[in-house]
């Protein structure tokens, strides 16, 4: 059985979790809040759970759960036998893979440095700073100084305290760097586009983030004067994405052996439906349960966070879908090639702030943020696929 016919069996396109994440992201804003007043240590106690390396924080416990958990269900439903037939269309592959590491991750970076660090710059404030992790490795005293940042002691342990501006701004950055998710596979599917190559292009992407990931996001941060040792991110990557892709292809490998593709389409798969997004939410309500405190007291930051993501996310769309209206493709390999570049792998952006900057940072906050307006805007972009068919060569 393809990939084709098992999205295709999905007669509703989107379940009751997928169709109204937008709904569940807000309750989970409003719970968090909650959980935040009524058990203000809860998620500082959750935070501390990590794997340190002397006094730094390196990998948050509870979220590396909560990710394995979200990752996991995407990365089982590839067969990397796929992979190989992408050589047959080369020319949406390659529009996706240009778009999402040459272009995407340098827009996002411009077009949130000019609302964050100028626009919105005196909506934020000019003296409101964040607290974030000391990165890996490094060791300074206090009173250093580290790109924008200062070394800070914080419950006895060395922070960094840098401008909130500039966290946001990571958050966006680690957004910006992280295309694809297991999302645009239900994007492609209600835009009638061609299931099998969105498939593909989503191995090849994760393949490709493997590498580029990790260099893009150090190169970025940096430039952004919030520097993070490569081996951070590196191990990032190997947590977050790299771990889950082995469980998913050894487990994918032995339950096709044991029980059959047609068993491991219609049943297995059908059981890790929700998890991804009751993973993703358990995630957010930790989120929003140390970060109440600062919406509350300032509820617009959250949309001087959303108005960049949205412009983004709308350029970057009509970017791809322009070139692939320039290279003739089909409309089928057409809307799911732009709706890759334009969509966010918020799993990996939300996990990577967390343990870059931690749970309670600003970082973490701007890539939740992502998520909250992620659904109903791509929704809008399967619309206007649908309304735009006739611009594109026939899929016949």
């Amino acid at each position: 059985m393809t990939c084709e016919t098992t999205i295709a069996k999905n007669d509703k396109g989107l379940g009751t979790f997928e169709k109204y994440l937008t709904v569940w992201v807000l309750l989970c804003i409003a719970g968090g809040i909650f959980l935040g007043k009524v058990a203000p240590q809860f998620a500082k106690t959750l935070d501390g759970m990590a794997i340190y390396i002397g006094d730094a924080p390196v990998v948050s416990i509870p979220i590396a759960v909560c990710l394995f958990f979200m990752m996991y269900p995407i990365m089982v439903k590839i067969d990397f036998a796929d992979v190989i037939k992408a050589g047959k269309s080369t020319k949406p592959v390659l529009l996706t893979l240009f778009i999402n590491w040459a272009v995407k991750p340098f827009t996002m970076y411009a077009i949130a440095l000019f609302f964050l660090g100028t626009a919105f710059y005196h909506l934020i404030g000019p003296e409101a700073v964040d607290i974030v992790k000391m990165p890996f490795g490094l060791d300074l005293p206090v009173g250093a100084h580290h790109g924008a940042g200062t070394v800070v002691i914080v419950d006895g342990i060395r922070m960094l305290e840098v401008p909130l501006w500039r966290s946001y701004l990571a958050g966006c950055i680690l957004l910006g760097i992280a295309p694809c998710t297991a999302m645009v596979l239900v994007w492609g599917y209600l835009a009638k586009g061609n299931d099998g190559l969105t498939l593909v292009m989503v191995a090849v992407n994760s393949l490709t983030m493997l590498v580029l990931y990790g260099v893009l996001g150090g190169f970025l941060l940096g430039v952004g004067r919030l520097p993070v040792p490569w081996q951070a991110l590196v191990l990032s990557i190997s947590i977050y994405v790299a771990l889950p892709l082995a469980a998913g292809y050894i487990s994918r490998t032995f339950l096709v052996r044991l029980k059959g593709i047609d068993w491991f389409n219609e049943k297995f798969l059908h059981i890790l439906t929700p998890m991804t997004i009751t993973a993703l939410l358990i995630t957010l309500v930790l989120l929003f349960s140390f970060k109440g405190e600062v919406i509350l007291a300032n509820p617009l930051t959250i949309l001087w966070i959303a108005i960049p993501l949205f412009i983004q996310t709308n350029l970057i769309f009509w970017l791809g879908y322009g070139l692939a209206k320039i290279l003739k493709l089909r409309y089928r390999d057409a809307a799911p090639a732009a709706m890759i570049g334009a969509s966010n792998h918020f799993e990996v952006a939300i996990a990577t702030a967390a343990m870059l900057f931690g749970l309670s940072s600003g970082a973490a906050l701007a890539t939740v943020v992502g998520v909250l307006i992620e659904v109903p805007v791509m929704l809008l972009l399967v619309r206007i696929c649908l309304r735009t068919e006739r611009w594109f060569k026939s899929s016949e």
